[in-house]
């Protein structure tokens, strides 16, 4: 298996890794190696799964393959798009399968993702030989709850139960049986065979199958929308150039573009340990991640998607920032406040690991460090967004105004920990960011007048962090004030701009983390300290990028690219990383793909590049 888990693991349960992630900027399909799809959310990233084997070997597939092991298999990404090629090689002959989820007429460039029609795109094309491929199409809808039946029709499928319509448009010979249909044909060199699923509402108007052409046109279709937008985006030529567009694909692959939600990752339930309990639910907008994701594109950050980012949060949000009205760390993709979190007790879990939780019990607590983000994303982007509408300054003012207020109080912090509320360093830190980003944003926003103040109050968090949050004993920066436990958080100071790179305290406490919280490869835990929850986690991507970046703006260029390198090394075969690094062999953990990992390999790759 390489470091990335591209081959299929013990009872045909693929390895994280070696799925690719399909996305229409509405919702999301995960396709494996072999041409199995195991997770598909349609038609929103939130939706009840139509596919939902990933997490139990019994809750549903579309598997599209060889009849006989193939010799051998590779696919890539089409050049700049989402849309998936696997050739596959058998000793009758050659193939290739496209996989993609569709793109509306006219959605290119910035309006890609807007009019989504909703559909998962299948084509086979013969290359050499004559080739037998299996099809089988198992629904089970609303997480496996769901057993679907089927009725022919002219051009296709149609299923019924749930709410969810399904229809499946083929030429092939398909059958039904046990909720599935499923069939063989053979595939000539220069012969195409074509398959679409359509997800609708089983209580609106229904659509019809799709002809061979149209199914065709899609693909079409759904290439070019990718490369247009990629043509607006490609201003980054600097070191590990294709690893950076690619990360920035990815981030507009897990953007709602309906209202600008980006999503922290297209799954829910992957362990952060195989067999362990740490499995959540990431099919939301974090204003954290969201706001390090505008960040991260901002070199090729347009006005229409950061004046879209701002626009959700000031809907969602909504008047001041205070009280029941607070800025929450997330919301639902379409602004929702309320997510409860359950679990799906009917599902094994990914390879055994239970519960799967379906919500996320987070969207309550109280983390102070997103108005910093909110803030220093506003502040990177001001120059793109150009005037900021009167909901986004609203917004923004509050929010410099509630982290002024609040600051002092403990929270929950940045790593969502389920241990009660301390006064964490990193939360201390970015209301600081908060208030320093808002001086400078203050005559765009209309808030002049409250300078004076927030350079006080912001004066009086350096004082606190400088003497609370350095530990003498330990020579760095701890987790919390007064605790002696190390957090990867602390490289945020020197990244923020709170220290020099070069200031000793922020050395020693880099060297600290380097030497302390990292595995024989140099990859980075969050922290070793208890947190209230059962179970241990693997090393977070997102924190060895952070350390990588350290390193290049400390001058150490080389250790810089050997851990931006090691780590981004463990990409799989189409370039996609997730939340977690299994420290044993390398193989990818965690909800797959996360929007955290490739802004932390953006910011790193950019780091490298201004050293250089």
């Amino acid at each position: 298996m390489s470091a990335g888990g591209t081959e299929e693991m013990a009872g045909s349960v693929p390895a994280i890794g070696d799925y690719a992630l399909l996305s229409d900027c509405q919702g999301c399909a995960l396709v494996s190696r072999s041409g199995r799809v195991d997770w598909a959310c349609l038609p929103r990233f939130d939706s009840p799964s139509v596919f939902t084997r990933l997490l139990d070997p019994a809750a549903g597939h579309w598997s599209l393959a060889p009849a006989v092991e193939p010799v051998r298999s590779r696919r890539a990404y089409v050049e700049d798009t989402m849309v998936v090629r696997t050739e596959h090689v058998t000793e009758q002959g050659r193939i290739a399968v496209y996989d993609a989820l569709a793109l509306g007429p006219g959605e290119h460039g910035h309006q890609i993702g807007h009019a989504s029609p909703h559909v998962l795109v299948r084509i086979v094309e013969g290359l050499d030989g004559e080739v037998q491929m299996n099809c089988e199409v198992q629904p089970r809808l609303e997480y496996g709850l769901t057993v679907p039946v089927w009725a022919l029709e002219p051009g296709g499928w149609r299923s019924r139960g749930g709410p969810v319509s399904l229809v499946v448009s083929s030429d092939s010979e398909l059958r039904a049986d046990g909720g599935a249909i499923s069939g063989t044909f053979s595939i000539a060199a220069g012969h195409r065979e074509c398959f679409a699923l359509q997800v609708g509402s089983a209580w609106k108007e229904q659509v019809s199958p799709l002809s061979l052409r149209e199914i065709e046109l899609l693909l079409e279709r759904t290439i070019e929308g990718w490369q247009s937008w990629a043509e607006l985006h490609g201003g980054y030529d600097g070191p590990y150039a294709d690893r950076v567009r690619l990360g920035g694909r990815v981030l507009q692959a897990l953007t709602y573009s309906p209202t600008g939600a980006v999503i922290a990752a297209p799954t829910t339930s992957l362990p952060e340990r195989i067999g362990g309990v740490r499995n959540w639910d990431y099919r939301y907008a974090w204003v954290r991640d969201a706001s390090l994701t505008l960040q991260a594109l901002w070199v090729a950050a347009c006005p229409d998607e950061a004046g879209a980012f701002f626009a959700f949060f000031a809907t969602a949000a909504g008047g001041e920032l205070d009280g029941a009205s607070a800025l929450q760390i997330l919301y639902g993709i379409r602004g929702e406040r309320h997510i409860p979190e359950t679990t799906l007790d009917h599902l094994a879990g990914y390879l055994g690991s239970r519960p799967v939780r379906v919500g996320n019990g987070a969207w309550n607590q109280l983390q102070l460090d997103v108005y910093g983000e909110l803030l220093a994303a506003a502040c990177q982007l001001a120059e793109q967004v150009g005037q900021f509408d009167a909901a986004s300054s609203d917004l923004l003012v509050s929010a410099a105004d509630t982290a002024a207020r609040r600051w002092r109080e403990p929270d929950e912090g940045i790593w969502e920990t389920r241990g009660g509320r301390r006064h964490f360093l990193y939360s201390k830190l970015m209301c600081w960011v908060a208030l320093d980003r808002a001086c400078r944003l203050a005559p765009r926003i209309g808030a002049g007048e409250r300078v004076d103040r927030w350079e006080a109050e912001a004066a009086r968090i350096r004082d606190a962090i400088l003497a609370e949050g350095w530990n003498h004993a330990i020579g760095a920066f701890t987790q919390s004030f007064g605790s002696s436990d190390l957090d990867a958080s602390a490289l945020m100071l020197p990244i923020v701009g709170f220290l020099a790179p070069d200031d000793p305290r922020v050395v020693a406490t880099v060297e600290a983390v380097a030497e302390h919280l990292t595995d024989d490869r140099g990859f980075v835990y969050r922290y070793r300290a208890g947190d209230g929850l059962a179970g241990a986690e693997g090393t977070f991507t997102m924190c060895t990028f952070w350390l990588a970046q350290c390193w290049a703006m400390m001058g150490r260029l080389d250790a810089a690219r050997e851990l931006f390198e090691a780590a981004a090394g463990c990409a799989n075969d189409v370039g996609l990383l997730s939340e977690q690094i299994d420290p044993a062999d390398g193989a990818l953990l965690g909800n797959f793909p996360q929007a955290f990992t490739h802004i932390g390999l953006i910011n790193a790759a950019w780091a490298i590049a201004q050293a250089k």
